[in-house]
């Protein structure tokens, strides 16, 4: 059976997709990409259907990801049962997702940044929606290394 993996934020269109796009490419960097599917989604259904942001688009691409094909969902009751990791962005969407979570259910829920290399007291991806493209920058600092680490956690666990 493929292992699969979700990403989450609140709306799905700058932190979750961009870290979609991301580890879809380290994956497919190893020759993992058969192996483990990669889906991202929002704790929100305020963009349900839309495109991820332009400024998450502009600097993903600006990285060799394209966020373009992907578009935003809302996390569902299932998703706790078809992927084996959820993986949100900040303390507010794991919280809300330990919420959500049926009582049982096979889901690993955890923070994307507990996997970085980074020395962070701060565990979350900042929300860039509001900011500058410096903080979509930043975000994709963070996503790229969290999901190195993420990766290599993953890989031990399948292989």
């Amino acid at each position: 059976m493929t292992a699969s993996i979700l990403f989450v934020c609140l709306g799905n269109i700058c932190r979750s997709p961009t870290a979609e796009a991301v580890f879809q490419s380290r994956l497919k960097a190893v020759g993992l990409a058969n192996q483990i599917q990669v889906d991202s989604a929002g704790t929100g259904d305020w963009h349900v259907g839309a495109a991820p942001d332009t400024r998450a688009q502009a600097a993903g691409l600006a990285r060799g990801y394209d966020l373009s094909h992907l578009r935003a969902r809302q996390v569902s009751q299932e998703d706790f049962f078809q992927h084996r990791w959820i993986i949100a962005m900040d303390q507010n969407n794991l919280r809300d997702l330990i919420q959500l979570a049926p009582a049982v259910h096979t889901a690993q829920l955890n923070l994307l940044l507990d996997y970085s290399s980074l020395s962070l007291v701060d565990k979350n991806v900042p929300d860039p929606y509001y900011g500058k493209i410096a903080d979509f920058d930043r975000m994709l600092d963070l996503i790229e290394d969290a999901c190195q680490g993420l990766l290599v956690h993953i890989h031990r666990e399948i292989i």
